[in-house]
């Protein structure tokens, strides 16, 4: 009987200590589930969780803004542009992260290895890139996508996608001024003066007064200038004057080698006579043919001295 009320007394005791400690467990289970529920959980509408990011950016709070990006692609996972605007917002965070002493890893190709440590900002980046492309897979001719395409390709690092696709923004809309802006501004990335101060004239002819503009078209004019001063590179060879230079270096050369004019010219030594004995003289040239029927004349005896 002893036994058997101790054993009752511990099982009391162990039940009375899990019925303590539920209600602290459960407590703490229910804190950590509304941690990782978004605080943007309530709202419903894509637009509405946008327009709370883009407040929440504004006021510089970049982390509660990613919030509700990520909000706004869980109910439209096309989002682009929240794809797009989770790429800048991520992108101020890993500055900020590089600037206290982490590494940065730049936008473009990387490796398997890599692809696992990718900063979320260019995950996002591509996810917009993705996005723009099923947009314009539908409507080819949707500029805003262009161009919102051309802006995700130069957060990218790819300028030349960039160029192109921003190109054929301004071609679909030639007079919007932001369009042929920012198409002079990855010009000039690209090193294209000539070619972004076409773009830039574009925009300024429509608004003269437009900053932006401004200041990108005189960037391109210096640097369309810093190119034309330093110049191409010309070929001795094809240069003007190339062959006249060159002879004169031949004459200069010629004039090293010669005599001077003071110095008498030394003539040939003979060569010695040879030295074989008994040597024949030389054959005399033989007497001139009679024509035929001709009698040869005789030769002369001397004559007699008295």
């Amino acid at each position: 009987m002893r036994a058997f009320g101790a054993l009752m007394f511990a099982l009391a005791a162990i039940c009375f200590t899990a019925c303590g400690r539920a209600p602290a467990d459960t407590a703490n289970s229910n804190v950590e589930r509304s941690a990782a529920v978004s605080p943007f959980a309530s709202l419903t509408d894509a637009a509405a969780a946008m327009a709370e990011g883009d407040r929440l950016f504004d006021e510089n709070n970049t982390e509660l803004a990613i919030e509700a990006y990520k909000r706004a692609v869980e109910i439209d996972p096309e989002l682009a542009e929240a794809y797009f605007k989770l790429g800048i917002a991520y992108g101020l965070l890993e500055k900020e992260k590089m600037q206290a002493g982490g590494a940065e890893i730049l936008p473009g190709e990387v490796t398997k290895e890599q692809d696992a440590k990718k900063p979320d900002s260019v995950k996002m980046f591509e996810k917009a890139v993705a996005s723009y492309k099923k947009q314009l897979a539908a409507n080819a001719d949707n500029a805003a996508a262009y161009f919102n395409l051309g802006r995700a390709y130069n957060k990218l690092n790819k300028d030349e996608e960039a160029e192109d696709a921003l190109e054929r923004a301004s071609k679909l809309e030639p007079k919007n001024i932001e369009y042929l802006t920012e198409l002079g501004a990855i010009r000039i990335k690209l090193a294209k003066y000539r070619e972004a101060m076409a773009a830039l004239k574009k925009a300024l002819e429509i608004d003269p007064d437009n900053p932006e503009a401004t200041d990108l078209y005189e960037t391109a004019e210096a640097g369309a200038k810093r190119v034309e001063f330093s110049g191409p590179k010309i070929d001795a060879n094809k240069a003007p004057g190339a062959n006249t230079a060159a002879n004169t270096a031949d004459a200069n050369i010629a004039s090293n080698t010669a005599a001077p004019a003071n110095k008498p010219v030394e003539r040939p030594t003979p060569p010695p006579p040879s030295s074989r004995p008994n040597q024949p003289p030389p054959a005399q040239p033989a007497a001139p043919k009679s024509k035929k029927g001709d009698i040869a004349p005789l030769p002369q005896r001397p004559k007699p001295v008295n």
